[in-house]
């Protein structure tokens, strides 16, 4: 006989009495009701979801409803976006109906006036081109506005930023090549070289993502290239990106003044953190120019880097001044609108689906940083201070907000 006092036995009885049941705790899932409307800022041709995202989005219990048309500037049919399981609606009035309002171009004020009470916004802000009763309108709307241009990945970077300007980098060699050929008005010459012939000669304005990928683009060509910008790191890392020495400098005006005198192209490519980009390319750096040369400021849309820009727009891209082309067109990634827009859906449908995951979009902005960056309006408080000291708004901390829990 086993002794009951054995620990065998104790351990067997315990085995044998009732105990707690345990549970799988569910992941606290939402459903999201996304809104896709038709852009109507000027020559906005991208969109910012696109079929095969929402293929993936409506896969995982999302509803998401696409204005008719949306998606037609970037080759993409009401049919595409039907087959993948959204909803088209034949009524601007019923996208806005949706709880997520996701669009490219900040919303124009009638676009606004039919947004409902408390409503969620994603789109990009512009903030150079704003004015005070854009916000005063969403304020009264106690709209949660997201900014995507200010979203954060996980390393620290702005993947929409980067994504944008990896395109412009690109295209801005594309664009000047173009104006460059007889047919064009330019001079007649080919960006690059062939044997026998020298090389034409591009100087890029800044060594950020525009200017390390519009100097990839121009060395593959075979251009000579020559970069500058006021910050040495910047300088090396771009070097060292490209695995190349490449003419480099610190934006100095005798040896800036120098390099454009005998340029083919020069491509503006700086961005100011806040507010208007610098201006370090004067009227009379420009009259030196050769004629016939071409220049692309992609920073036009913080105002440009060359004294002689002016925004110009899609159907009518350039313009000349002292013989020498210039291209300024803010919005250079709806020039390839259909890469622009998957490059934004690869961004935002992660974010859709962990919104979903995280139990919404106000849960997700409480547990991701880098998302929550990109909020400037919370429930019609504005939480971003540059926007609040430059307009004479009140704003408050969004981390503060949450951790009050006041809402």
């Amino acid at each position: 006989m086993i002794s009951e006092n054995n620990p065998l036995t104790k351990l067997a009885s315990a085995a044998m009495m009732p105990q707690e049941e345990m549970l799988e705790v569910a992941r606290k899932n939402a459903d999201l009701h996304i809104g896709i409307p038709k852009e109507t800022s000027f020559q906005e041709r991208r969109v910012s979801l696109v079929p095969n995202s929402v293929a993936v989005l409506v896969n995982n219990g999302h509803n998401v409803i696409v204005e008719t048309g949306a998606g037609v500037h970037s080759n993409y049919q009401d049919k595409d976006y039907s087959e993948a399981g959204a909803q088209i609606a034949y009524n601007t009035d019923q996208v806005y109906k949706a709880d997520l309002v996701l669009k490219v171009a900040p919303p124009t004020f009638d676009e606004i006036e039919m947004m409902k009470p408390k409503q969620n916004l994603i789109s990009a802000l512009q903030l150079t081109v704003q004015q005070k009763n854009f916000f005063n309108h969403l304020i009264s709307k106690k709209i949660t506005g997201l900014a995507f241009d200010y979203i954060k990945d996980r390393s620290g970077i702005y993947p929409v930023v980067r994504a944008m300007s990896e395109i412009a980098g690109n295209t801005s060699i594309l664009i000047a090549s173009e104006y460059m050929s007889t047919t064009n008005g330019g001079r007649g010459m080919m960006l690059g070289g062939i044997s026998g012939v020298p090389p034409t000669e591009v100087v890029i304005i800044g060594s950020g993502t525009v200017g390390e990928f519009a100097a990839r683009a121009a060395v593959g060509l075979g251009a000579t290239v020559k970069i500058f910008d006021n910050s040495l790191y910047r300088l090396r890392r771009l070097q060292n990106d490209l695995g190349m020495r490449l003419f480099t400098s610190i934006i100095e005006p005798v040896e800036l003044e120098k390099a454009l005198q005998t340029a083919d192209v020069v491509i503006g490519a700086l961005r100011a953190k806040e507010g208007r980009t610098p201006v370090v390319v004067s009227e009379d750096m420009v009259s030196n120019m050769q004629y016939g040369s071409v220049i692309v400021d992609i920073s036009i849309d913080q105002g440009g880097c060359f004294e002689t820009s002016q925004v110009t727009n899609h159907a009518h891209p350039v313009f000349k001044k002292y013989g020498v082309t210039h291209y300024c067109v803010p919005n250079v990634a709806s020039r390839v609108a259909q890469t622009a827009s998957i490059a934004l859906s690869n961004i935002f449908t992660p974010i859709l689906l962990e919104m979903g995951e995280k139990g919404g979009f106000e849960n997700y902005l409480r547990l991701d940083t880098g998302v929550r960056n990109g909020v400037y309006l919370y429930n019609g408080i504005l939480t971003h201070q540059y926007i609040g000291e430059t307009y004479n708004i009140p704003y408050k901390d969004l981390d503060l907000l949450f951790a009050a829990n006041t809402f």
